[in-house]
Parts: structure tokens; C-alpha cells; sequence
């Protein structure tokens, strides 16, 4: 059986049939129809798969697998959206999807990144970050601050800790965030944030795949391909 998280940038798959079984990640614009898998969730999903989950379903399933608390805000930041969802009393109490503020976010960040050739391992956290509410519009924000006499890396510095205040928000500013997604390993995004972040990694929907596949096997309901 094989599990697969078919996101805008990247995806993670999974083959359950390996002895011990390890996430693979490949780029999205890498994905061929050979890389059809049983159970699905992402953006890309519906196109490897006939067993497709909600991914806000997945992310769920996934928390509730890796966070013992009965209570929690679990954030997941995406390459091209943000979704989160909220437990109280070991029960789901609120969700939410944002594809519009959080707009390419986190392809955004990549790819300044790349652009201006900036390692986020060694980028400090600034003092001011810019008002952000997308991450294509923000852009125009560090053009115009280094016009005006930011270097390139404190510019980007401060549109990434806009990102993940306006990201903070839209999780509803809760003094404990789980966070979800590849800007896990950006320690300039993660330490962005106003509260205590607990990071944990790139592969909760996968986490919550296994629970759903489980499931349906027990059910009767699932079909390998």
C-alpha cells in the first residue's frame, strides 16, 4: 500500500509495503502517472488517486496521532495555502483554510530564497516585520524597503516574519502553536512566531493517511492499486 501528500511544490509519499517504511519526497513537477498510490490527500491528489482525503481531514488525523494534548492549535503552512485546525477538550473545535491571504506563501519564501541567495539557517529575526497579508503581493514590500536602504537579506528577513505573523492570526494567536509543513526546517520562520512552536515536520498528513487507510481496510472499503 502506498500513501501519498501531492502538494503544489513537493510530495510525500510513502510505500507501506517496505520493511521499514520511510517518507520519500519528490517535486510536485516531477510526478509522473507512474506514481499512483492507494490512499491520497494534497492539492494534487485527485490526480494519483481514487481514494482522495480532505486534506484539512488528513491534518486532523494527523495531530490527533502525533499531539498527546488534549487541547491545541496544529498550523499547517503549505506552498501554496495555510489551513489549521483547532482541538478543545479532545474534540475538533475549529477549523479553517486560507488559499488568499496565505496565497503561495510558501512557495513565495523558496523562492527568495533562491532569488537573492539567502541561507534561512543563518538569517537573524528582525525587530519589524512588514504588514503582510499575501505572499505574491507582499514581494513589492522588499523591492521598495531595499530601495530605501535594507539590505536584500533583512528585507526578506522581515516579509518572512510578516508571513508567519499574519499566519499566527489566522490560527486564531494561540500561546502554543504545532506547526505543520516544509517551513518546519526554516528557522527564521518558526522563531518568527510570537508564542512557543512546536515543530513537527513535513509529513502529519501522511501520518494521517495511515489512520484513514487502516480504517477503510477494517471497513472493506479499500482497493489497492
Amino acid at each position: 500500500m502506498i500513501l501519498g501528500d501531492f502538494g503544489t511544490s513537493y510530495s510525500k509519499l510513502l510505500d507501506l509495503n517496505d520493511p521499514e517504511p520511510r517518507p520519500v519526497v519528490i517535486r510536485s513537477k516531477e510526478l509522473t502517472a507512474a506514481h499512483r498510490v492507494t490512499v491520497g490527500t494534497g492539492h494534487n491528489g485527485k490526480r494519483f488517486t481514487a481514494c482522495y482525503i480532505n486534506e484539512l481531514i488528513a491534518l486532523a488525523r494527523g495531530g490527533a496521532v502525533l499531539i498527546p494534548d488534549a487541547e491545541y492549535v496544529l498550523l499547517d503552512c503549505g506552498s501554496r495555502d495555510i489551513k489549521f485546525i483547532k482541538y478543545a477538550n479532545g474534540r475538533l473545535a475549529d477549523m479553517g483554510w486560507n488559499s488568499e491571504c496565505g496565497a503561495s506563501m510558501g512557495f513565495t519564501i523558496e523562492l527568495l530564497a533562491r532569488y537573492y541567495d539567502l541561507d534561512y539557517q543563518e538569517l537573524p529575526v528582525p525587530e519589524r516585520p512588514f504588514s503582510v497579508t499575501c505572499g505574491v503581493l507582499g514581494m513589492s514590500r522588499i523591492f521598495d524597503a531595499v530601495v530605501a536602504g535594507d539590505s536584500e537579506a533583512v528585507a526578506v528577513a522581515r516579509f518572512v516574519k510578516g508571513i508567519a505573523l499574519n499566519a499566527y492570526r489566522f490560527a486564531g494567536s494561540p500561546s502554543t502553536l504545532y506547526l505543520s509543513g516544509g517551513l518546519c526546517d526554516n528557522p527564521l520562520f518558526v522563531n518568527s512566531f510570537p508564542c512557543r512552536v512546536v515543530p513537527l515536520g513535513r509529513f502529519v498528513l501522511l501520518e494521517g493517511l495511515k489512520i484513514t487507510a487502516t480504517q477503510l481496510r477494517a471497513r472493506g472499503l479499500l482497493v489497492e492499486e
